[in-house]
């Protein structure tokens, strides 16, 4: 059975390889985080071809849900500040230029690995 086509040539000779399972497990893992088949991935690394990681996107989700959570916590803030009529406003401020500060320098520093990435593709 023919395999996908890449380039001029099609795919259609295998090689079968050992590995110990933690190898195995390795190489299926690697291949998961760059979103490839193991195939690809081993084609790639061996033809010292790119390989984009989906690692920066698994990176990228997961700066996105602190940023995320930062601004429920401001919100939360913003609440506590509301709710006590003021009592705390020297606390929550400070809080809430604390947690702004932060958002700041995630969004800037997602834009940074952002710019970078993008100029290596």
């Amino acid at each position: 059975m023919p395999f996908e086509q890449k380039g001029t040539e099609p795919l259609d000779a295998s090689v079968t390889i050992r590995l110990s399972v933690s190898e195995r497990d390795r190489l299926k893992e690697d291949a998961d985080l760059a979103g490839l088949t193991v195939s690809e991935l081993v084609r790639r690394r061996y033809f010292n071809r790119p390989i984009a990681a989906n690692v920066d996107r698994a990176y990228f989700k997961g700066l996105l849900r602190i940023r995320s959570e930062l601004g429920r916590v401001g919100g939360l803030l913003k609440h506590v500040h509301v709710e006590s009529g003021g009592s705390y406003s020297a606390q929550t401020a400070e809080a809430l230029r604390t947690v702004t500060a932060t958002v700041e320098s995630v969004r800037s520093y997602m834009e940074a690995v952002h710019r970078e990435t993008a100029g290596d593709r």
